[in-house]
């Protein structure tokens, strides 16, 4: 015999299961990063799918068995070891329509989960996280180094209203403590500051990574989004501990990522339990 009100709970608890569980299962597990000058092209080499730029092969597939792709990308500089770098080439060049292009043409086929934007920053050795960019008026942008030298009208960047502010949604202060916990010998640090990210190639790139995140913040987006910012690496970094402290970045992500997102296998897991359940309320 079963009771009305055992049922009816048993019911109720099923139905949750079965629909939350291919609810979580269905976004993204997709993490894009991408580089600019070095050291942040170096950094995040091990995460690019191309195998021209990484001949040591992808390592970002289930990374660290945590259950999400990260995906790397990210110019070259061929023959130069010191600033000035230029333009570079190949993904993310540092030109405001390269950038653009490849921003839009990669999140739609990755539906990122999260995003970091990496730039070089002052000559020092330091992890400076924005906490905000700006949207500045088209003419305003540092000029590139290839005509037309600032972002155009044709860009999705240029429907925004000028001197829009978008706020990190990173975990900030969660990064900043375990980058500096590492002792690798960098300043960590959150940018406030009145000068944003600089006016170049690299705020523009940190607006897009706040700015994407917003738009799909929504849970029911199919391209949801948990988390999207920028990071300034110093210039001075030592690529090894450029590439540590990302991978400490990468973690404190994750961890936060997971906060809000429940595993995709949890739904399925309990799914045995309940079944039992009902069988053993039958026999009675």
């Amino acid at each position: 015999m079963v009771f009305p009100a055992t049922r009816m709970v048993q019911t109720a608890l099923f139905a949750t299961i079965l629909t939350a569980a291919p609810a979580s299962a269905s976004f993204s597990n997709n993490i894009m990063i991408t580089g600019y000058w070095p050291p942040t092209n170096e950094m995040i080499r091990p995460f690019s799918r191309n195998q021209n730029q990484n001949p040591g092969g992808w390592q970002g597939e289930n990374w660290e068995q945590r259950g999400y792709n990260v995906h790397s990308y990210f110019p070259e500089f061929p023959g130069l070891t010191q600033p000035p770098y230029g333009r570079g080439v190949g993904d993310f060049e540092v030109d405001y329509q390269d950038a653009s292009n490849d921003f839009w043409r990669i999140v739609g086929e990755l539906r990122p989960i999260a995003i970091i934007t990496f730039s070089r920053g002052a000559n020092n050795s330091s992890w400076e996280i924005e906490a905000r960019a700006r949207k500045l008026p088209l003419n305003s942008w540092t000029p590139d180094y290839l005509a037309p030298f600032v972002p155009t009208a044709d860009l999705p960047i240029a429907s925004e209203p000028d001197n829009t502010i978008r706020q990190s949604s990173l975990p900030m202060v969660q990064i900043r403590d375990a980058v500096a916990a590492a002792n690798l010998g960098m300043t960590s640090f959150i940018d406030n500051s009145s000068s944003f990210g600089g006016t170049f190639v690299s705020e523009f790139t940190s607006y897009h990574s706040a700015w994407y995140a917003a738009l799909h913040a929504d849970r029911a987006d199919p391209a949801w989004t948990i988390a999207g910012g920028h990071i300034h690496v110093g210039g001075n970094t030592p690529v090894a501990a450029a590439r540590t402290a990302t991978q400490i970045t990468l973690r404190t992500l994750i961890t936060h990522v997971d906060s809000i997102v429940p595993s995709p296998g949890t739904g399925m897991l309990l799914l045995p339990l309940v079944a039992h359940g009902l069988r053993r309320y039958r026999r009675r």
